[in-house]
């Protein structure tokens, strides 16, 4: 009796702390988000403006009619990507090739073999101790050169030199002589999912359509709302759907009342790889009877211009920056027990309008306006002044990222300096048919595309540019898989909140609710 009564009192006592009730309470212990600033980054807060232009358009153009917009809350890069920060990223995909290489050099070349052969002692700073290879210690070794980029190892090691042979210019290939990395070879593999191509309805239909600029006939996937059998699924009548091929479930009614789904979303991941060196010849292409042949020579790799915007990028290479950048942040966080954060990503043409005006509402300039010099005469910005003088601004090409005055939201050279890609795709009259909330345009052109369809929005202007193209609601554009000397970029990510205007108060569990009635 002792015993059943001593149970039902620790019985009593168990069910008296459980946390299970009847009620509606959430998943408990879910941790607290509490949102950062990016390092480099602005937070610019959810709004409306009126986007486009605020004076006058160029006669007859029509392409940028005042149009009420909102969007959401972002953070923005403070400068524009310099060259030291994209070495950055060309450093890793060189770095994740010559690992790779080493890797399988150490496995298959015979010279090499006493990487693998004997016992050889290398620093490991995950356990701090040193770790011992034996002969069969391949996946330690993958791990040490491939994963770990915390153990170090040098291009001119005697040892290495053979293994890393492929990475270099070919003799005939070489000048003077010099031993330099191919960067042609600088290759970066990387995935994207299409969400809008995910999110269309109806079931995938495979079609013939056309052929590729190698004469190659192209399978393009497409889709179809109905068919001769399901007015929906095309699916026979009658018959219950396999959800797991990505069929909708029919009711007792028949009615189909879920969430379409799909057989296999890895068709939705998109795989591709892109040669990441800049396009350094871009100086001399884009300017006819015109010296630029030091600016090729020096301006990507030497320190003095590590402070100035990168440039010689397609739209493509900086939407694969904004991938690795991504994958650098997100891993980082993981490793420290963080939570993931939204994609870094290139601006669409509303978010980059909305940061230039720096809370300015009508306003031309970054700066406010209506003039291009402050009160001293000197210019805000760095363009083609005076018919050509280019100097008159204080800069001859470029200069370095943080010149100048920021706008009202600590952004540097939103105007000038150079043109900066935007995600959204050109069309004249985008501004007609776009909706007013985060307004956007995408499409992904193909190679076989016409060159309208590769059109992308420049903002901004650049060094090389007239006043005109400086002013906040000036659009033009450039195509995707070209790389000129006056365009740049910078990266934005979305905030994760509601956005007001006072950042301090967005996220934390101090407050029931983010928005209070007074």
């Amino acid at each position: 009796m002792k015993k059943l009564l001593l149970f039902a009192v620790v019985a009593i006592v168990l069910a008296s702390c459980s946390t299970r009730t009847g009620h509606l309470t959430g998943v408990q212990g879910r941790p607290v988000y509490q949102p950062q600033i990016p390092l480099g980054m602005v937070y610019i807060p959810s709004g409306g403006f009126t986007m486009g232009e605020n004076d006058g358009d160029m006669p007859f153009l029509h392409q940028t009619r005042a149009k009420t917009v909102s969007v959401q809350a972002f953070y923005m890069d403070q400068t524009e990507i310099s060259n030291n920060e994209y070495r950055q990223f060309v450093f890793w995909v060189r770095d994740s090739i010559a690992r790779d290489l080493i890797y399988f050099g150490l496995e298959e070349a015979e010279e090499a073999s006493r990487y693998i052969n004997y016992q050889d002692y290398y620093y490991s700073p995950d356990d701090l101790e040193y770790v011992e290879f034996e002969p069969d210690d391949r996946d330690i070794n993958r791990e040490l050169f491939s994963l770990n980029w915390d153990r170090r190892f040098y291009y001119n090691d005697p040892e290495l030199v053979p293994l890393l042979a492929d990475m270099y210019f070919p003799e005939p290939e070489r000048y003077y002589g010099r031993r330099e990395i191919d960067t042609r070879k600088l290759i970066f593999e990387y995935y994207w999912i299409d969400y809008v191509e995910a999110a269309k309805r109806g079931r995938i239909e495979i079609v013939r359509n056309g052929y590729n600029n190698q004469g190659i006939k192209v399978v393009q996937k497409h889709r179809t709302l109905s068919s001769p059998d399901h007015p929906f699924t095309g699916e026979p009548q009658g018959q219950d759907l396999d959800l797991s091929q990505g069929g909708d479930g029919i009711n007792k009614k028949g009615q189909s009342n879920a969430i379409r789904g799909h057989e296999n979303r890895q068709r939705f991941i998109i795989d591709e790889k892109i040669a990441v060196y800049p396009d350094t010849l871009c100086w001399v292409r884009d300017f006819t009877y015109s010296f630029h042949d030091p600016m090729t020579n020096m301006y990507f790799w030497h320190p003095a211009y590590d402070n100035y915007p990168v440039v010689g990028i397609t739209w493509q290479q900086a939407k694969a920056f904004s991938v690795w950048r991504t994958q650098l942040l997100n891993n980082w966080l993981v490793s420290m027990g963080d939570l993931f954060v939204n994609d870094f990503r290139l601006p669409t043409e509303a978010e980059w309008e909305r940061a230039s005006r720096g809370d300015l509402e009508l306003s031309q300039y970054p700066w406010g306006g209506p003039y291009i010099r402050n009160e001293s005469g000197c210019f805000l910005g760095n363009f083609k002044p005076m018919r050509g003088r280019y100097f008159e601004d204080g800069g001859f090409h470029t200069v370095k990222v943080y010149s100048y005055n920021p706008n009202g939201w600590g952004l540097y050279c939103m105007a000038g300096n150079v043109a900066e890609w935007c995600e959204t795709a050109y069309d004249e009259s985008m501004y007609e048919f776009s909706h007013d909330l985060n307004t956007d345009y995408r499409y992904n052109a193909m190679d076989w595309d016409p060159p309208s369809m590769k059109r992308k929005v420049i903002r901004g202007g650049s060094w090389k540019d007239i006043g005109y193209y400086l002013r906040n609601g000036t659009r033009t554009f450039e195509y995707q898989d070209t790389a000129k000397s006056y365009v740049g970029y910078r990266n934005v990510m979305t905030h994760l909140g509601r956005g007001g205007r006072d950042f301090t108060k967005e996220g934390g569990e101090e407050i029931r609710s983010d928005i209070q009635l007074r």
